[in-house]
């Protein structure tokens, strides 16, 4: 019999006999990760030996029937149940990455150690996780991938994020600084630790964007039963909704894949100190800022805009409770970058809090000063001049609150209506919105405290309208206000 020729081929996409199911699985494995992202060079070498085993069982005459005995009893690879979206994912502990046979790597990272961490940016983290993905990596909290990450949620997230060590749910926070749900973007995660049941009650995701505009659900990266999955996931997660919190990896650079880059600002002196800002550039969110907000980011608003030129809206020195002060004194920086409109609303953003903490953009310039002029001879005093007719005293404007022209409420301001802000005109408002049809997101009726439900109300009457983007924000304007109560 003539010797058999062995060469390397391209399994058939259907075929589900053993040597093409060995034949795509070692192509994963050997495509997984590059050397240069952090790859593990066990993988090397081992496609052609799978290749020589798998076609030498085909010419001694068992490879059909056994292959597919085999693959049929494979654990963890049957079908996800659509009636069970949290499959739960155990997870194993910390550990340095992994060779062949779960024999520790070379050179053994060592877990939890923050120091080391390496820069990447959103779009290679993205990446990093289709690859599992796109492999259909078997769950296990026992086994380790080709890259030497192990099989399970902690492992999944500390290789995308290039880690070099399996971390767990209980040291990735180390890897990471608490963000808020507004500041969410790709490439950063999810994270639920249960001290309680470390192993088997706690779990962390990836966050892959947001599914639409309501923010409700978002697409997420996972490593669960029976395989890495993406899908889109309520916030925070199907159970324990509320104890999944969202973090951003210290390593990450750039913005959001696929996305217009922020144009440069212009950077501002240090003090001659070089100290480094005495404040975060993370912003805490903008529910801590606007009407009715009480709390300690209110003062640092004030200080850093008082660093920034802003002392004259300050006659008495910053505080936690906001302020018209607050409020003019951000405008003034706003408007310092030559923003307008929605943009220079006096309600601090990510990107105004992330100039000021970082002392960069343009500081507020100085209140325009007149030069005294010199006195003027006085004059002859000239003859006096009829007395005028009285002139028609004008209508006084409608207080907010009262009933204007044809019953309808006066329209209060757009600052009326911000978290944390109560007043009987947002209960008025809610009302209406019930009326007109759009009251689906109220679970128990409008009420005085303006809520998200209350935004996401208005939204979808502005939406009704036609208006798209910044006219459709889900805040009452003018206009807004007339329709609604015509």
């Amino acid at each position: 019999m003539p010797m058999p020729v062995f060469e390397e081929y391209e399994p058939a996409g259907d075929c589900v006999c053993l040597g093409c199911a060995q034949r795509r699985r070692a192509l994963a494995r050997a495509r997984a990760i590059p050397l240069r992202d952090g790859g593990h060079r066990a993988a090397r070498g081992a496609r052609r030996a799978l290749v020589l085993a798998t076609a030498a069982g085909v010419v001694l005459g068992g490879g059909g029937s056994a292959a597919l005995a085999a693959s049929a009893a494979a654990p963890g690879l049957g079908p996800v149940r659509l009636d069970d979206p949290d499959p739960g994912s155990p997870q194993g502990g910390r550990s340095p990455l992994h060779g062949p046979k779960g024999t520790p790597a070379k050179p053994g990272g060592l877990p939890g150690a923050p120091s080391t961490i390496r820069r990447i940016d959103r779009t290679t983290i993205i990446n990093r996780a289709k690859l599992w993905l796109d492999a259909k990596v078997p769950y296990s909290m026992s086994e380790y991938w080709s890259d030497g990450y192990r099989q399970d949620c902690s492992g999944y997230v500390s290789m995308v994020w290039n880690l070099g060590t399996n971390e767990w749910t209980g040291s990735l926070d180390t890897f990471a600084t608490r963000i808020t749900k507004e500041e969410l973007l790709p490439g950063d995660m999810l994270l639920f630790h249960n001290p309680a049941d470390p192993n088997n009650g706690s779990h962390v995701v990836l966050f892959g964007g947001w599914v639409d505009g309501t923010r409700t659900h978002y697409v997420a990266y996972e490593q669960t039963r029976p395989y890495t999955r993406k899908q889109a996931t309520p916030y925070g997660y199907w159970a324990n909704a509320t104890k999944y919190l969202p973090y951003r990896f210290n390593g990450v650079t750039g913005g959001v894949p696929g996305s217009t880059p922020t144009p440069p600002v212009t950077p501002v002196e240090l003090p001659a100190t070089g100290s480094p800002p005495a404040v975060s550039a993370t912003f805490p969110g903008a529910s801590k800022f606007g009407p009715g907000a009480n709390n300690e980011y209110v003062t640092q608003l004030g200080r850093l805009l008082i660093e920034r030129g802003g002392a004259r809206f300050y006659p008495n020195g910053p505080g936690p409770v906001w302020s018209d002060e607050d409020r003019l004194a951000t405008q003034a920086f706003q408007r310092a970058q030559g923003w307008t409109g929605a943009d220079a609303d006096g309600i601090p953003g990510a990107h105004t809090w992330r100039l000021l903490a970082l002392r960069q953009g343009k500081s507020i310039p100085p209140a325009a000063s007149t030069t005294p002029t010199k006195p003027t001879a006085p004059t002859k005093p000239t003859a006096p001049t009829k007395p005028t007719a009285p002139t028609t005293p004008t209508k006084p404007t409608t207080p907010v609150g009262q009933a204007g022209p044809g019953g309808v409420p006066a329209y209060p301001g757009k600052a009326f209506f911000r978290p944390g802000r109560s007043h009987a005109l947002i209960t008025a408002l809610g009302r209406r919105l019930v009326q007109k049809g759009f009251g689906k997101h109220y679970t128990s009726g409008p009420g005085a405290l303006w809520s998200e439900a209350d935004r996401r109300n208005v939204e979808a009457f502005q939406r009704a309208q036609g208006w798209r983007g910044a006219s459709a924000d889900g805040y009452p304007g003018p206009e807004t206000w007339r329709r609604l109560f015509a």
